[in-house]
């Protein structure tokens, strides 16, 4: 019975390591070389394994008849051939740590309770290695899936990446060249088309543009730049073409520098420690000593205190037999595997989670801090309502989009959609565009005016202030004022969900920290339930709220954060868990977080939450478990009440119950 479901069990280990492996020949997959190596061992030990059990007894009785003990050693050269082709690395990785003075840990332990096995089998002469190598073999399954699961989420995440300017344009004997930005000194003339990143600080010389730097400031709003102005690197230039000349070296620079302060801010967060290394840490200590006190102590009692035989081969079989039940396998497959299991459940879910310390440490989250644009709003800019029109609201929607129809400004754009038919241009004449004000147009015939405060006042144009939150364009018409529209970032639809989904998940504050205007942040903050807004922070203030808020925290508390610009990354690096929107978030926060929604939806933030409880819980359930069975069969089998069927129910058996548990943290659709 043993031998069938061994074989069953090889059969299915070496047809889904073929499949994989020939799967891992494809262009088209990212398994590395050392995961395609480890896949070849593994194919090979259990080819190799799954023969031996199917090669009849009788074979090797036939090499006996020929040559007395021919057929015995041939057996156990195949079989110390397997083990060596799947455990060598393990045995060196031993070897180091005992030469290191890093002696207790898992690879020790794997190694001390397969040798016990192998040596347990010679000592019985029974011919049959089997446990060993299959525990070797399941564990090596084990490391395998853990190492491919993390190694595909990182270059999910390295997929995404691209945090720094690629190249800068350099003007040179009328011509531009694209050249390293770390080539560029302080002092040149550089050139930013539209579309490109600026990629070091400078003054504007010539030209006028809008830049988007959402990714950069937090600031939801588009800046206009013209000459003899500052620029940021990091910002996206938007409409016109600018020259500039460089303040600083790339090195010096706005976006180095943040980068600088990602990785000062990462070498202050403590990274949780891998359980089975620690558990290994006592573990095997305890086990191995108790071990060898088994085989030392009752039979020397036995002889010096009682003048009997020591029956020194019942307790060295015994101990044996203890190192043997006292092999982890459980633990080193089936935490690893749950942990594998919740991170494949929560990428189904649209929720990559970079490594399993991540998901332990999601888990524990009471303290959740949010930026503000692109991760509670939209970061797309629409018209949210017309105040004070002395005409029908579409009718001065038509004339702002008229206006505004030759203009690429992202403001424009919003104005068009509005309106929401196509735009005939011939209705429009005498254009004229001031900057930093607005735009001057006549629409069939008659004058209009679209702009800011500035504009009214240029014209002479008294003016109604709004108390609503965006961008205010104020029309005039005929010289007189019609009222105005404002055009602001809106709330993600599931935002104020999002927030009483994460109360309810046990979240007990949330806090809004953003580069944004304060009176936008309190507008905002209020509709969603925030319990703490602060507003018109740079990075280098909210890596300080953050610190804050770390100190005053309780000590098992861990604080999230939640961004998507390039200056939350400081501060994503900083906080316990940070969590970034990958589908619009800036390369350097994707980089900086732990956890990435790669739908930017912020409900995924709860449902990451929960699918790392049900992970952790699944965990749990497992450690409990196997330590549980594990602690009683070593009492029984240092009794020597436990066999070898007994000591196989507590390696394998254990294994299979616990990694048929963990599979359950695939299934996530429900939470």
């Amino acid at each position: 019975m043993q031998e069938t479901i061994v074989s069953v069990l090889l059969a299915v280990i070496v047809g889904m390591a073929a499949g994989l492996l020939l799967w891992g020949r494809n262009e088209k997959s990212h398994m590395t070389k050392k995961q395609k190596k480890m896949l070849g061992r593994i194919l090979a030990a259990a080819t190799l394994l799954l023969a031996l059990q199917l090669t009849p007894e009788a074979a090797f009785h036939t090499l006996d008849a020929l040559v007395p003990g021919l057929g015995y050693g041939a057996r156990l050269a195949l079989y110390l051939a397997d083990y060596l082709v799947i455990g060598s690395d393990i045995l060196i990785k031993a070897g180091k740590g005992i030469k290191n003075r890093q002696i207790f840990d898992e690879s020790f332990l794997m190694a001390i309770a397969t040798v016990g096995a192998i040596v347990l089998a010679l000592y019985e002469q029974s011919g049959d290695y089997t446990e060993a190598i299959a525990v070797m073999l399941f564990y090596q399954i084990g490391e395998w899936f853990q190492s491919y699961a993390v190694g595909k989420s990182r270059r999910n995440i390295s997929e995404l990446m691209d945090i720094r300017p690629d190249y800068a344009n350099v003007e040179r004997n009328g011509k531009l060249e694209r050249v390293d930005p770390e080539e560029v000194g302080a002092g040149s003339v550089i050139v930013v088309q539209p579309g490109e990143k600026v990629p070091i600080d400078g003054t504007v010389l010539e030209g006028h543009s809008t830049l988007n730097t959402a990714a950069l400031t937090g600031e939801s709003l588009p800046r206009d730049v013209a000459a003899g102005e500052e620029i940021t690197s990091g910002c996206i230039n938007m409409t016109g073409v600018l020259k500039i000349q460089t303040s600083k070296e790339f090195g010096e620079s706005t976006v180095s520098k943040i980068l600088d302060l990602v990785e000062n801010a990462s070498s202050r967060k403590s990274k949780s420690e891998d359980f089975i290394s620690k558990f290994a840490r006592i573990y095997t200590p305890v086990v191995c000593i108790a071990a060898l006190a088994l085989a030392l102590f009752p039979p020397l009692v036995r002889m010096l205190g009682m003048g009997l035989d020591g029956q020194w081969d019942q307790w060295i079989y015994r101990a044996l037999t203890f190192l043997v039940i006292s092999c982890p396998c459980a633990l080193v497959i089936s935490i690893p595997l749950s942990f594998f299991a919740g991170i494949g459940g929560a990428s189904n879910a649209g929720v990559l989670v970079k490594g399993s310390n991540y998901l332990e440490t999601l888990s524990q989250v009471k303290i959740m801090m949010f930026d503000k644009t692109g991760t509670l709003t939209q970061g797309v800019f629409e018209v949210n309502g017309v105040h004070h029109s002395e005409m029908e609201n579409a009718k001065l929607i038509e004339y702002a989009a008229l206006v505004e129809s030759s203009s690429s400004h992202p403001i424009s754009k919003s104005l068009r959609r509005a309106y929401g038919k196509e735009i005939d241009r011939s209705r429009v004449t005498d254009v004229q565009e001031i900057s930093g004000n607005g735009v001057l147009a006549k629409v069939d015939g008659v004058p209009v005016a679209a702009g800011n405060d500035k504009l009214m006042e240029r014209l002479g144009v008294s003016y109604i202030n709004c108390h609503s939150a965006g961008t205010i364009i104020h029309m005039a018409v005929n010289g007189e004022y019609a009222g105005h529209i404002v055009i602001s970032d809106i709330i993600k639809p599931h935002a104020q969900d999002a927030v009483a989904a994460l109360k309810a998940a046990g979240i007990r504050k949330t806090v809004m920290l953003t580069g944004d205007r304060k009176k936008v942040a309190d507008q905002v903050g209020a509709a969603l339930g925030i319990d703490e807004i602060y507003s018109e922070l740079l990075p280098a203030g909210k890596v300080e709220k953050v610190e804050e808020a770390m100190r005053e925290k309780p000590e098992k508390a861990k604080l999230a954060f939640v961004g998507d610009g390039i200056n939350d990354a400081p501060v994503l690096r900083r906080a316990d868990i940070g969590i970034a929107m990958g589908a619009m978030g800036s390369d350097a926060a994707i980089e900086a977080a732990d956890v990435v929604l790669m739908d930017d939806d912020p409900m995924k933030i709860a449902k990451a939450i929960k699918i790392s409880r049900k992970c952790l819980g699944i965990v749990y359930q497992n450690i409990v478990f196997a330590i549980g069975v594990k602690l009683i069969c070593l009492i029984l089998g240092a009794l020597g009440i436990a066999n070898m069927w007994l000591a196989i129910f507590a390696d394998v058996g254990v294994m299979i119950l616990a990694v048929l548990n963990a599979i359950r943290a695939l299934f996530v659709k429900k939470l």
